[in-house]
């Protein structure tokens, strides 16, 4: 058995070891559930838990709607390559991104360089199921956010399958279902997750 398979053995018997070495980057669609995994994946390993939307808000003292109604996409996505970066640098964490934040060819090679970026990948159904009854998305304040949901997923899938690693996010399992999941796929990569 070699050593990758070793540690995901170990991940799969005990999921609840495992002690962060890089910062984990969530990126995805909004609504595939990068907060929630995050967040419990994070709890999971004894490591803290930020949100780059969140910080942003905090560092704006306004929200992120507020913030792309007053100042815009184009302002917004430069504070937000700022927050990621500052995040990177301290200490490793569990970070869940904002959707858009992976398009940027600068963010997603600080985020390899730095960390390592985790996909989770939901498809159109489960993500519309998720987000159809929020009005907190500022990109699907439109006539039909179905649609609009549906053109942003087609432009932005190709991009988040250049992350480093890929979690299927299919609707059916729990949150510590999902957790497992990325934990087996994190124990692929020594240099990120040390599995005790």
């Amino acid at each position: 058995m070699s050593k990758n398979e070793q540690s995901m053995t170990k991940v799969r018997s005990n999921p609840h070891s495992g002690r962060l070495k890089k910062t984990v980057v969530m990126v995805g669609m909004m609504g595939a559930g990068k907060t929630a995994v995050g967040r419990a994946l994070a709890a999971r390993l004894g490591a803290p838990f930020l949100d780059s939307d969140a910080e942003i808000e905090k560092a704006a003292d306004r929200t992120v709607p507020e913030i792309f109604e007053r100042n815009g996409e184009p302002f917004f996505r430069h504070k937000e390559s700022q927050v990621i970066s500052r995040l990177l640098d301290g200490e490793c964490c569990v970070l869940s991104t904002g959707g858009g934040a992976f398009l940027a060819e600068a963010n997603r090679q600080m985020i390899s360089e730095r960390g390592v970026s985790l996909w989770l990948n939901a498809d159109l159904p489960v993500l519309w199921s998720r987000v159809k009854h929020k009005d907190t998305r500022p990109l699907l304040r439109t006539g039909n956010p179905r649609g609009t949901l549906e053109e942003i997923y087609n432009k932005r899938v190709p991009i988040y399958s250049l992350a480093d690693l890929s979690v299927v996010s299919d609707g059916q399992a729990s949150i510590e279902q999902m957790v497992d999941r990325v934990l087996v796929v994190l124990a692929t990569r020594p240099d990120v997750l040390e599995v005790k």
